[in-house]
């Protein structure tokens, strides 16, 4: 069921009967400024700085965060919006079967899917890390956190689209939608489970995962297990959930997303355990600790070269002196 996004949206069971109607389109001019754009752009630039901030514990720079998100944003975008349609292709034909290509890419109206942002960022960072000599786990674990936060703050778009949200409840946090003048729905709020979801991640990653990080990827499995496991829970919960073409499992649908999800779960937890209790890293194999360590032993030397410099400049200051001291007895006799 879809929801009118001109209609206004409330909580009955938290605020009453107050509601709130905003306008999807932010700014009135050609196609319109949409809010949907406006968030994710806000969702994006505040995981780059997030990225920039916190890329020294990861034995990365800023300039390393900024090179790679000129290539990433826009491949990502790109493959968020491949991925839904492809699962949503009956939705961009014309009458006689052809695709629709003006529906395709306008974007402004909706339509991107986080996995497909992912698998993309994922190729991305993949070959910007083998061209630039960088450790690619150590990237992925640094652009974890990053994109954690843009998903944070990147699901209100769909609460402005009316959009991503679930089934019908009685809940006292439940939302309500109008689907017509005269006829509403009231929802599970799954855009706020989401977002809330993955905030309690963000700080887990933040004080709790990257402070006792043991091996290069252990964000990275960490993000794949969180939000895959909510991920599957909250997928459940949706009316409008991407469905892997027509194919059936005990006779239901396969949402696309969960099953992946439920995929992600196993593999990263398969690969925590092997890493943490089987291959049981050390510290020292961190590339922030190595980099640590090569700038100290490059600080040590310079120091030592410094030092044996004075030595010398100190001898030699010496023997002028001594030699001077000569010439000028020599002169006296």
């Amino acid at each position: 069921m879809t929801a009118l996004k001109d209609m206004p949206i409330s909580f009955p069971g938290l605020f009453g009967d107050w509601e709130f109607n905003p306008d999807p389109i932010a700014i009135h001019i050609g196609h319109g400024v949409y809010w949907y754009g406006i968030i994710l752009a806000c969702a994006m630039l505040a995981g780059l700085f997030l990225c920039m901030k916190q890329a020294k514990r990861f034995g990365l720079t800023e300039d390393n965060v900024l090179d790679l998100v000129l290539w990433a944003v826009p491949c990502c975008i790109l493959g968020s919006r491949i991925y839904y349609v492809i699962f949503y292709l009956d939705l961009y034909r014309n009458a006689d079967g052809s695709l629709d290509w003006g529906r395709i890419i306008a974007i402004w109206d909706g339509g991107l899917a986080i996995y497909g942002t992912v698998i993309a960022g994922v190729i991305v960072v993949l070959i910007f890390t083998k061209v630039k000599k960088l450790r690619f786990a150590a990237m992925t674990d640094l652009a974890a956190m990053g994109l954690l936060l843009g998903q944070i703050i990147g699901r209100w778009a769909n609460f402005i689209n009316r959009e991503a949200f679930g089934g019908l409840t009685e809940l006292p946090w439940r939302m309500r939608l109008w689907v017509s003048a005269s006829q509403y729905i009231e929802v599970h709020p799954t855009f706020l489970y989401e977002s809330l979801w993955n905030l309690v991640g963000l700080l887990l990653m933040l004080f709790v995962i990257t402070k006792g990080r043991r091996f290069d990827g252990e964000n990275t499995w960490f993000y794949f297990l969180w939000y895959g496991l909510g991920r599957s829970w909250v997928e459940g919960l949706r009316t409008d959930s991407l469905y892997l073409f027509d194919w059936t499992f005990m006779g239901q649908p396969i949402r696309v997303s969960q099953a992946l999800s439920m995929v992600m779960v196993v593999v990263a937890a398969v690969m925590l355990f092997y890493n943490i209790k089987i291959k049981k890293h050390t510290a020292d194999g961190l590339l922030v600790n190595q980099v640590a360590a090569a700038t100290a032993a490059e600080t040590a030397e310079t120091v030592e070269n410094a030092s044996l410099e004075e030595i010398l400049a100190e001898e030699t200051s010496l023997a002028e002196d001594v030699e001077t001291e000569g010439e000028n007895n020599g002169g006296k006799d």
